[in-house]
């Protein structure tokens, strides 16, 4: 079954056992990997991690682990992230099931509306799908008065629409940042302090920000040398996703501009519709960006992002060299383009 976005809390804050599959799907991959951890809470349960991959090769796999007993007596959540179309005879395999002792939860990312498994999830009456969207204007400021409840902030829109803005709405940049300030406040769900535009001055998220904007400009631009020394400066690894996110940011803005000029408008015309939205010191950079890449190009170039993304959250690998190599490509292709 579908839940709405009014409904999908309580779905997961007091689960229905005879839901045995969840399904959390939209571009809003954060929002959604944070409905799935509300529901291990929910259930009381402990995360047993199942990769896509084992399941394309054995769809019986999803059965016989979500109808095994824990070996400690535990309640598990069997979780799949990333899930793709590879889970799609497992999950049909699961839902069919006689009986299972554990519920599945796959975070799944944007999903079109053909796909099988969206549809699957959809119209089972022991499932529950919710597509997340990336939260905008007063939505987003509510998403992040919301979250600093949870750490003991008191947030006034201005203050909220700031954060939300430093943060490019994504919840999972935004907690990171309210849990830091909650820190430098003093501030807990059982002591409640209110959260001022002085406290961001000092610590927020929008210079840190900014430096990630520019790594994505540098790459974009073809400046390999500076981009290197940048990369150079960088803290470490955890910084990583940050910066990733960051070009995936400019890269949403080029594209639909470019895919503008490509069907034939004026260059001037596509940058002026950008209005205030774009800050006056970025416009030149961004109109050379639009005319060194295709759509093709900025289409590859995301994808890339998002399989990037992916690697860092899920292996072991150095993040901070992935990011370097993924930026420098990016760097040297658009250097060729000059």
């Amino acid at each position: 079954m579908k839940a709405i976005k009014s409904s999908v809390g309580r779905a997961i804050d007091q689960p229905d056992p005879k839901v045995r599959f969840y399904l959390f799907a939209g571009q809003d991959e954060a929002q959604s990997r944070s409905l799935a951890m509300r529901l291990l809470q929910g259930l009381g349960a402990v995360k047993f991690e199942v990769a896509a991959a084992a399941l394309k090769a054995s769809p019986a796999l999803l059965v016989d682990e979500a109808a095994a007993l824990s070996l400690f007596g535990e309640r598990r959540l069997i979780w799949i992230e990333p899930a793709t179309r590879d889970i799609e005879d497992a999950v049909a395999a699961l839902l069919a099931a006689e009986a299972v002792e554990s519920p599945v939860a796959a975070i799944a990312g944007a999903l079109p509306k053909s796909s099988a498994l969206l549809k699957l999830a959809e119209s089972a009456p022991n499932a529950l799908a919710h597509t997340a969207y990336v939260p905008e204007g007063d939505e987003a400021a509510r998403l992040v008065a919301d979250l600093g409840r949870r750490v003991g902030l008191k947030i006034g829109a201005p203050v909220a629409n700031r954060i939300a803005e430093a943060c490019g709405n994504d919840q999972a940049v935004v907690m990171q940042e309210l849990e830091k300030l909650a820190l430098y406040a003093g501030a807990s769900p059982h002591s409640p302090k209110e959260l001022e535009h002085e406290a961001i001055d000092e610590i927020g998220a929008e210079s840190r920000e900014g430096d990630f904007l520019r790594l994505a400009d540098l790459a974009l631009l073809g400046e390999v040398s500076e981009l290197a020394d940048a990369m150079g400066r960088l803290s470490g690894g955890s910084e990583a996703i940050p910066a990733v996110r960051s070009l995936q940011r400019r890269l949403l803005m080029l594209a639909p501009a470019r895919a503008r000029i490509e069907r034939g408008e004026r260059i001037d015309a596509v940058m002026a519709s950008f209005g205030k939205a774009l800050f006056w010191k970025d416009k030149a950079a961004v109109e050379r960006m639009l005319r060194r890449w295709s759509a093709d190009d900025l289409a590859t170039i995301s994808e890339r992002a998002g399989g990037l993304e992916r690697r860092l959250m899920f292996s072991q690998a150095p993040e901070q060299e992935a990011l370097a190599e993924e930026l420098l490509t990016i760097a040297r292709r658009a250097r060729s383009r000059a």
